[in-house]
């Protein structure tokens, strides 16, 4: 594994030596990815005002409320950070397709300033969606992985992600840069609408500053343990993926990696949803793949907890397979689930962004098992470049 501490920034190369693909390797540089996107932010444990200055002003014009549009890996950040930015400022935030939004009436989107999330800043119909919006006035605001983009150039405002060229189709980096990203804006959404204490605000940037190190120590863990559950999975053709609050959006995500990657039907669902519906499909052969993380900290997330939790003693009834991300000690989602993957306690956002990886890794060995190129998915492109 290569670390750089000094600039944070990942080299660029011409092979993903010493790993066998470029996805394996762009999943082992997020550590360092992140920590670019710190050290691009963030003063220590304070914002930096040279590269925040714009979102905040940006900010201070956003009226009435938020539009996110957004396709693919992209709009399951904004779904999380939809989440994020209600709960921490109380600003209302919609997230929409980026497809449909471009033929959404604009009697809707009435004093709304609109974010669009895009890796490579030309995604076809994430750009329409700008266009859409900075022809109806509204202030635009673009997340993008691309300088001098498309979409760099034609926002108000850009807030870049600091991940690196990202060479393997499935996303890795690039998302959990994106979800970084997007958990700093919504802590920017508080300070601008006074909604969050001096002190509050730098616990959690200083949570931020720790969350490269805690990822790096679990990484190679998180390797191991997906490559045997891989294999365990192996004949495995359909998934459900659960998940509650700030864990649903990753559940999606989840799903949409192993399709991209793997060739294998899933599905993401919200935990509560499962037994309306889509519960006729738990049958042996279909792994539920639920995430049962917990803040302690946090009551509300005390209470989805149990109800995970209780929603996996269900399933044991129903003698169905699953695979558990938890926290690191959780003996009793270990005691319910067949497989457990440990993921450490922290902040409920932060531990989105850490649980998105083990996923990651699921999805890569899945692939492997299947004798598939992973870097290169059949059908598939890096930037969708027409609709």
């Amino acid at each position: 594994m290569i670390i750089m501490r000094e600039n944070a920034i990942v080299p660029p190369s011409i092979s993903p030596a010493p790993f066998a693909h470029w996805m394996l390797r762009e999943i082992f540089e997020q550590p360092d990815t992140l920590a670019a996107t710190i050290q691009r932010y963030m003063d220590g444990s304070e914002l930096r005002t040279e590269t925040c200055a714009e979102v905040l002003t940006w900010l201070k014009r956003v009226q009435n409320k938020i539009v996110i549009a957004a396709s693919g890996s992209s709009r399951h950040a904004g779904l999380l950070a939809e989440l994020i930015i209600e709960d921490l400022s109380g600003i209302p935030v919609d997230v929409e397709y980026a497809s449909e939004y471009c033929y959404r009436s604009e009697k809707a989107m009435s004093n709304a300033a609109v974010m669009v999330i895009s890796q490579s800043g030309e995604t076809a119909d994430t750009l329409a969606a700008l266009r859409k919006a900075n022809v109806a006035s509204h202030e635009t605001l673009a997340i993008v992985n691309v300088d001098d983009s498309t979409m760099d150039r034609e926002a108000t405002v850009t807030f870049p992600t600091i991940a690196g060229r990202e060479r393997a189709i499935p996303a890795t980096k690039s998302f959990t840069a994106q979800l970084l990203n997007l958990y700093l804006f919504g802590l920017m959404s508080a300070i601008i609408r006074d909604t969050i204490d001096a002190a509050e605000l730098k616990q959690r940037l200083l949570e931020v500053t720790e969350l490269p190190g805690q990822i790096e120590m679990q990484l190679k863990s998180w390797e191991e343990a997906m490559h045997r559950v891989a294999y365990q999975y192996r004949a495995a053709k359909n998934f459900l993926f659960l998940g509650r609050g700030m864990h649903y959006p990753i559940a999606r995500e989840g799903a949409l990696k192993l399709k991209e990657s793997a060739y294998l039907h899933a599905e993401g669902y919200p935990s509560g949803e499962l037994k309306h519906g889509p519960n006729a499909l738990v049958a042996e052969g279909t792994p539920l793949v639920m995430i049962a993380t917990v803040d302690h900290s946090d009551a509300d997330s005390v209470q989805r907890y149990e109800k995970v939790v209780q929603l996996m003693r269900d399933m044991r009834e129903q003698h169905a397979s699953i695979l558990a991300i938890a926290n690191v000690g959780d003996g009793v989602v270990a005691g319910l689930a067949d497989h457990t993957v440990y993921v450490a306690e922290m902040r409920e956002p932060l531990l989105a962004i850490c649980e998105t990886i083990p996923l990651q890794l699921l999805s890569y060995w899945m692939a492997i098992n299947n004798g598939i190129d992973v870097d290169h998915p059949r059908n598939l492109t890096k930037a969708v470049l027409a609709e």
